[in-house]
């Protein structure tokens, strides 16, 4: 962990005017954020004609089941593998943001769910373990994270990859109109920033996310039951 770098020290009045100057620049990428935002909502949206299946808590249940009758999923594709003993370090990180936030989801017609390849047995010890309440199925035996572009997959964020990765890390977005369900969005690397609250923070401290002397981007992080 590096330490802060000497800070530059000025007046309240200097500090002042530097801060409003910067605030006009964090208005503007709220404003870009929005605009894009925005742009997402307005992408089509694409029939889903396969019947996945998924291994749940109360049984084998298809993708529209997973809604739990909402009229929107979020879909979150946890790392942890058919074979793994315990989830990805990274994802678990992005999970430790979830369990408070379903209930104000559900208010806005949204569930959340994670899924994962490996036996729904290593999901709910896991999730156990973790301290976690979230919704966590299985996809074993399904072509779903496949098809989604997170397991296996010879494309991850929309582009080509030289060696194929048993696992990465993705969320997708479904909708339900009409009696069927719809694929609306899905997003994957650098994408999934939004979604973790501890960057956020840290991303406002002098020292960011302090990660770029070390030998790769998330070598400093452990499962929050190992540091």
């Amino acid at each position: 962990m590096s330490a802060v770098t000497t800070p530059r020290v000025a007046t309240r009045d200097e500090w002042l005017r530097q801060r409003v100057a910067l605030l006009e620049a964090e208005k503007e990428l709220t404003r870009r954020k929005d605009a894009v935002a925005k742009a997402r909502r307005e992408l089509p949206w694409v029939a889903v004609e396969e019947d996945y299946r998924f291994d749940t808590a109360d049984g084998e249940r298809a993708l529209a089941d997973l809604f739990d009758g909402r009229g929107q999923l979020l879909v979150y594709h946890f790392m942890f593998g058919t074979d793994w003993d315990e989830g990805c370090p990274s994802c678990s990180f992005w999970a430790d943001n979830y369990n408070g936030v379903t209930a104000h989801l559900a208010a806005r017609d949204t569930t959340l769910v994670a899924v994962s390849t490996a036996p729904l047995e290593k999901l709910h010890a896991y999730r156990a373990r973790m301290g976690w309440s979230f919704p966590w199925v299985s996809s074993a035996g399904s072509t779903f994270n496949r098809d989604y572009g997170v397991s296996h997959a010879s494309t991850y964020n929309y582009r080509p990859v030289e060696q194929l990765m048993e696992e990465s890390p993705g969320l997708s977005v479904f909708a339900r109109h009409a009696g069927r369900v719809f694929h609306t969005y899905s997003c994957y690397a650098r994408g999934l920033d939004a979604f973790n609250t501890a960057y956020a923070l840290l991303d406002v401290t002098p020292k960011g996310r302090d990660e770029d002397e070390l030998p790769w981007t998330m070598a400093w992080l452990r499962r929050h039951d190992q540091y």
